[in-house]
């Protein structure tokens, strides 16, 4: 029997129930329904925007609930939901009651692969996701492997695994804590965790809960688990799994390696894992050059990426080759412009503390753009890490206060300008008021440290606004 037949027998007549009208969900429930379920997708809204979607959906005979994102539909025999709804979410509730199963569409993309499908490197963290993915990507790619960069990125990954078993030697897979949690099945080649702090606590519910959900692309990893050496968190969870049996253990590190381990000696990527005498012998993988931008935590992205490819098989050339083939998305540590002998760099996608703390570590002499939705986090620790960089910082934002408290806490003689307003010009004046402070040789750096909901539409629309503000004081210089 084949592989389409096999998941077709799975799914074919069963009714399942799809919870919400994204990317994801769309996907879910049309490759179910392709395979003969009986799939009701259900959302809460009710725009413009979701009844064209609803309308799209029910011409392919997928029935749309909206405005009801609570009752469990009659006759539910899975519910699949999108990645964001989270665990105490009524509909959950009422399955459980029901004695119903809830997944994600990453266990339903796993369920769909067939016994000759490509094989998943799996990437999870706080921070650098899918930077880390595309490196990976690039890296197999470079090696002559057909790949994409699937998951939380990109094409939905049930589309991905419906074009057949044979379309893919491998898949580079970035897995949010989100994900994890619905996708219990999932058993990757090899994956990493990049690294932990404390994000999305109000979806776990607690520290603890987010880490387990992160530790769970560890399980059945057939050939390595790649942690951060720097991150006692994310070896800790290695040593929590299940793994297969000759699985592993992979660090990776900004200093020289220890056996089995990935890192950098004088400027070289180097692997001390995936070589024939560990003891005596490192591989030159690349150099920091190659990797750009060259800033501590991208090195260390790539030396996850490197790990995850050389665990496949992959060979030193085509580490270093994928590596300077990849140019990273926007908004991730770009650099904008210099004005006047100062560097103006855009990372706007530094939307929680932990990803700010690694963005400032990148330079010496910052005048730092901060503010956002905080939501829930603390400044203390970043503020005290990162006080002597600092010329000076301009606060945006809803919860800029809770940064400016920590600043004078911690950092008193740092000058702060605080910015109390939120229309269109707000990032104008900041980048305005940063080249006030700044003198030459140092860096303006957005890196709010926050999410930018409160003012923009999402951390893209945060950054572009910054770009355009530097090129308007460039115009003006």
């Amino acid at each position: 029997m084949g592989s389409q037949e096999v998941t077709s027998v799975e799914f074919r007549g069963k009714r399942i129930t799809v919870a919400g009208l994204g990317v994801s969900g769309i996907s879910a429930a049309r490759a179910l329904a392709g395979l003969g379920a009986r799939v009701t997708v259900v959302d809460g809204g009710a725009t413009e925007a979701h009844r064209e979607r609803a309308a799209a959906l029910e011409s392919a005979d997928i029935s749309v609930r909206l405005g009801d994102a609570e009752t469990l539909p009659d006759g539910t025999d899975l519910v699949v939901t999108s990645p964001g709804w989270k665990p105490d979410s009524p509909l959950f509730a009422a399955a459980a009651a029901a004695g119903v199963d809830v997944v994600g569409d990453v266990e339903i993309a796993w369920r769909l692969r067939g016994p000759g499908a490509a094989p998943w490197l799996a990437i999870t963290g706080t921070n650098g996701k899918t930077t880390t993915t595309q490196m990976l990507a690039s890296i197999l790619t470079a090696a002559g492997l057909r790949t994409a960069a699937v998951g939380n990125i990109g094409t939905p990954i049930v589309d991905v695994v419906q074009e057949g078993d044979d379309a893919y030697d491998v898949l580079a897979v970035e897995l949010s804590s989100y994900q994890l949690h619905w996708a219990p099945s999932v058993r990757a080649h090899s994956a990493a965790v990049l690294n932990l702090a404390p994000d999305h606590l109000d979806w776990h519910g607690s520290m603890e809960a987010y880490a387990a959900d992160k530790g769970r692309v560890y399980e059945g990893n057939r050939v390595a688990c790649v942690y951060n050496v720097a991150d006692q968190a994310t070896e800790d969870l290695v040593r929590e799994a299940d793994v297969e049996e000759g699985c592993r253990a992979i660090g990776f590190t900004l200093t020289a390696p220890a056996p089995s381990q990935l890192g950098v000696v004088d400027g070289i990527l180097v692997d001390r894992a995936f070589v024939p005498d560990r003891q005596k012998q490192a591989q030159e993988l690349a150099e920091i050059s190659d990797v750009r931008p060259s800033a501590p935590h991208n090195i260390a992205n790539a030396l996850a990426a490197a790990a995850l490819a050389r665990a496949f098989g992959v060979e030193p050339a085509a580490v270093r080759d994928g590596l300077r083939a990849f140019r990273p998305d926007a908004h991730r540590i770009e650099h904008v412009a210099d004005v006047a002998d100062v560097a103006y760099v855009d990372d706007s996608k530094a939307t929680n503390t932990h990803a700010a703390q690694a963005s400032l570590a990148a330079y010496e002499s910052i005048v730092w753009i901060a503010g956002g939705l905080a939501k829930g986090a603390t400044f203390d620790e970043l503020v005290t890490t990162s006080a002597k960089r600092l010329r000076g910082v301009v606060l945006i934002g809803a919860d800029r206060a809770l940064i400016r408290e920590a600043l004078a806490r911690h950092a008193p003689e740092v000058p702060v300008v605080d910015l109390d307003r939120t229309d269109t010009g707000a990032m104008s004046e900041a980048v305005r008021q940063a080249a006030r402070l700044a003198e030459p040789g140092d860096t303006v750096l957005m890196a709010p440290a926050c999410a930018s909901m409160d003012m923009f539409t999402n951390y893209n629309k945060r950054g572009d606004a910054f770009a355009a503000a530097v090129r308007e004081l460039g115009a003006s210089a």
